[in-house]
């Protein structure tokens, strides 16, 4: 029997029985169409916290040895001081060169900032960095993700200019002067009502306006400006005049709570004053993520010839950010068990409709014994028939995956992720992550033909004899 007999053969084989062929597809389709949106789901949310540390933090990280662990709280032992010689060297080589959007320093310090004029400070973890480079990071997106970075503005603003977290600006009690939406702003002596002073309890009613209608006119422009004290290299106190021009939100609270941002030479006079500047980073970021085992060999060959003496490590994303890998290997672990949950019912679903198939269709399966096809003819019958299953099933759920998937992208939907301040929308990523679609569909079609196997196998079997007298 030639191919194209065998599978008109088994498609009228599978529709001698409609009903019970429809509900084992339905079966099929729910399944592939489950796994398909749930991974999509996934892929959507791994992709876009790629998509985001990588803006902040780039691909890879050159630091000194040991500062990630331990020099986080003493940026001043942990200094980089030829990392402009070492920027230099990467934009320069032949190799890394085409592989590198961006290669930027960064200094990240702590400190105390306050805002005298309302008589409150707050503990801040300030980073460093060149604008203009952070800028074109915060841009990448190499996966088209609903992308929430918005440049700094601290791109041609002045040297003292600063961004802070929309929690740190209710802190300090700039949320008016800041226009920050959203931001309740507490008193200095926390939510309870102020009391009228000696001056005002005896005042008259106008007078007390037009104090308040003055006070409201005060023009913003002085009350934005805080202080910052840090501890220099030596370890003596810096203090800085600061201009917030911005309060940003940073999506984490507890971030956002203590977020600054200001350039990297203001940052160096703080730690370092008037002496030789460092960094406490080097950000490379790359066109591709699938280009980091190149770039990072490379690198890491570059920094051992070119910088012998300097104790320097290499740093991944996904290592700086332990939250990625965390979330990945839940998210593959709930995608792994519902893929599983769902294979075992389409097997047992199949397996139990070719079984009845073979006991309904025992005497025409003598007959065809009979009149010449050999026992791996029937086995092939049946597998054929699983294979059409399979394929037709497979083709619904992928119809159906993409037309909920559509639906889903559009219906604005927003969920607030654990320890994040605002929404994001719910998306999923079917049509555009090709890995999963085809180990789906193949995964599904594989399932599908082991479930016909044992009830194919039983059939071939069967004795010709035997087949023709069963009733």
């Amino acid at each position: 029997m030639n191919a194209r007999a065998l599978l008109s053969l088994a498609l009228r084989n599978l529709l001698r029985n409609r009903r019970r062929s429809l509900a084992t597809l339905l079966a099929m389709v729910v399944g592939l169409t489950a796994i398909l949106l749930f991974g999509g789901y996934r892929a959507n949310i791994l992709y876009g916290m790629q998509t985001g540390f990588v803006q902040q933090s780039g691909h890879l990280q050159i630091q000194r040895r040991g500062y990630f662990l331990d020099g986080g709280d003493n940026p001043t032992a942990y200094g980089i001081a030829d990392y402009r010689k070492i920027i230099a060297a990467i934009r320069s080589d032949n190799t890394l060169a085409p592989l590198v959007v961006e290669a930027t320093p960064s200094l990240r310090l702590g400190g105390i900032a306050g805002n005298f004029t309302a008589g409150v400070s707050r503990s801040v973890m300030a980073i460093g960095l060149v604008p203009e480079e952070s800028n074109r990071m915060l841009a990448w997106n190499d996966y088209d993700m609903v992308s929430y970075a918005r440049p700094l503005p601290l791109a041609g603003a002045g040297a003292d200019a600063v961004v802070i977290g929309s929690g740190l600006a209710r802190k300090l009690q700039l949320c008016a002067v800041l226009a920050v939406p959203d931001c309740r702003q507490a008193s200095a002596a926390g939510d309870a009502p102020a009391t009228k002073n000696a001056t005002d309890a005896g005042a008259p009613e106008d007078v007390l306006a037009l104090s308040a209608l003055e006070k409201a006119q005060q023009p913003p422009a002085a009350q934005n400006r805080i202080e910052m004290l840090a501890a220099t290299a030596g370890g003596a106190p810096n203090v800085a005049s600061l201009v917030v021009i911005e309060a940003k939100n940073m999506g984490i609270k507890a971030i956002d709570d203590l977020y600054m941002a200001m350039n990297l030479s203001q940052a160096q006079k703080l730690i370092y004053g008037a002496g030789v500047p460092a960094v406490t980073a080097i950000a490379l970021q790359l066109h591709h993520t699938a280009q980091m085992p190149a770039a990072r060999a490379r690198l890491a060959a570059l920094l051992e010839s070119e910088f012998p003496d300097e104790p320097l490590e290499l740093l991944d994303f996904q290592t700086l950010n332990p939250m990625y890998g965390q979330t990945d290997q839940f998210m593959g672990s709930m995608f792994g068990f519902i893929a599983m949950l769902i294979g075992v019912i389409v097997l047992f679903t199949i397996g139990n409709t070719m079984s009845t198939a073979v006991m309904e269709r025992t005497t025409e399966i003598g007959t065809l014994r009979a009149i010449g096809l050999r026992r791996s003819g029937i086995r092939r019958l049946f597998m054929c028939e699983a294979l059409l299953l399979g394929a037709i099933g497979s083709a619904a759920g992928l119809v159906c995956a993409l037309g909920i998937a559509w639906l889903i992208n559009h219906s604005g939907w927003t969920w607030t992720p654990p320890g994040y301040s605002y929404a994001y929308l719910i998306l999923v990523r079917v049509g555009q992550n090709t890995p999963l679609l085809v180990g789906s569909i193949v995964g599904m079609i594989g399932v599908t033909m082991a479930s016909a196997w044992w009830p194919a196998r039983r059939a071939a079997k069967l004795e010709i004899v035997d087949a023709l007298r069963h009733a």
